[in-house]
């Protein structure tokens, strides 16, 4: 029997309405299964200390396991493309850092676009890096450290954790905004690098906060600056790059992604509870231990974020010809 074309209509309209009911039942009883968090890294870094932190929160405030799951290689790449290719159901996550903002034009040939391909979630936190230099540098400030360069060109090393890495694109950009000429060095780890300014092989670097503010305390290595827009609480009396050299600002910072197409609800919900861990007192008294400065905000907040970070960074990758073989 055929239908009459109301009927049709009707019918059609009810079917259509049913994949929207099922996804909204499912992000209100979502996570109902262990829920993975993909990082790019090994374990212990930065990327793997912020996806912990805020898993443990989602795990006891949502009632099931977010599990870390390190993919370390190729720059974060290859966790990221897993996170790319999984279901977007909400059962995989990824921790987003500054990588994948540099990635996408350190690398020619990526299997994805992070931009495209990763939905916001939530931003976590920013960590500054330091300008640290080895105490047998005649300097005692930024401002003093530029004079130096600049009547000593090509003289000065900067060392950094390799080619593309935070400290090496955040050297980059001082080269550029105060005008120094200084050789790269890199290195294969931040810790290698570290250990040949602590042996005064090279000058300078500009490491992340956490791994050199023992170092700083010690008195074994001197700090110039921070390298964010603010001053860290880790390091209050330390002044920023930016008080010297106008414009400068580079950090590193960590959030949450999920596969593209994963349900707005589940995103929302996600946001939600991410943004309340970074708002309560003893979580934000640790992030304030290792210097960072939480990124609360909308999934829109942290695109745009991303989206920036993208841009900026791969000016600065392009005017210092930085490729990776």
């Amino acid at each position: 029997m055929k239908l009459q074309r109301r009927q049709f209509f009707q019918l059609a309209a009810a079917a259509a309405a049913l994949p929207v009911a099922s996804r909204l039942s499912f992000a209100q009883s979502y996570p109902s299964r262990p829920v993975r968090v993909i990082v790019g890294y090994a374990p212990g870094g930065g990327t793997d200390i912020a996806a912990r932190l805020i898993g443990q929160w989602l795990a006891e405030r949502l009632g099931q396991p977010f599990v870390i799951e390190n993919r370390p290689g190729a720059g974060g790449n290859i966790g990221t493309e897993a996170a790319v290719r999984s279901a977007p159901n909400g059962d995989t996550l990824l921790l987003a850092s500054l990588a994948n903002a540099t990635n996408a034009t350190l690398y020619e040939k990526l299997n994805y676009n992070f931009i495209r391909d990763i939905a916001p979630v939530a931003g976590i936190l920013r960590v500054p890096n330091v300008m640290v230099v080895h105490p047998s540098l005649p300097v005692k400030t930024v401002s003093e450290f530029v004079a130096y360069a600049k009547a000593n060109p090509g003289k000065i090393s900067m060392a950094s954790a390799g080619k593309g890495s935070p400290p090496h694109v955040a050297g980059e950009l001082f080269k550029m905004l105060a005008g120094v000429d200084m050789i790269h060095v890199p290195y294969r780890s931040g810790a290698a690098a570290l250990n040949d300014l602590l042996g005064g092989q090279v000058q300078v670097t500009f490491e992340s906060t956490s791994a050199a503010i023992g170092f700083v305390r010690a008195g074994t290595l001197r700090a110039l600056a921070v390298t964010t827009s603010a001053r860290s609480a880790a390091l209050p009396d330390l002044p920023t790059v930016a008080e010297t050299v106008p414009g400068y600002e580079a950090s590193s910072w960590y959030g949450i992604g999920a596969p593209r197409n994963t349900p707005p609800a589940i995103i929302a919900k996600l946001n939600q509870e991410i943004n309340a861990a970074l708002a309560d007192p003893k979580l934000k008294a640790r992030l304030d231990d290792l210097g960072a400065l939480v990124l609360t905000g909308s999934p829109a907040d942290f695109g745009k974020l991303v989206a920036d970070e993208t841009e900026k960074w791969g000016k600065v990758i392009r005017a210092a010809n930085i490729t990776i073989d």
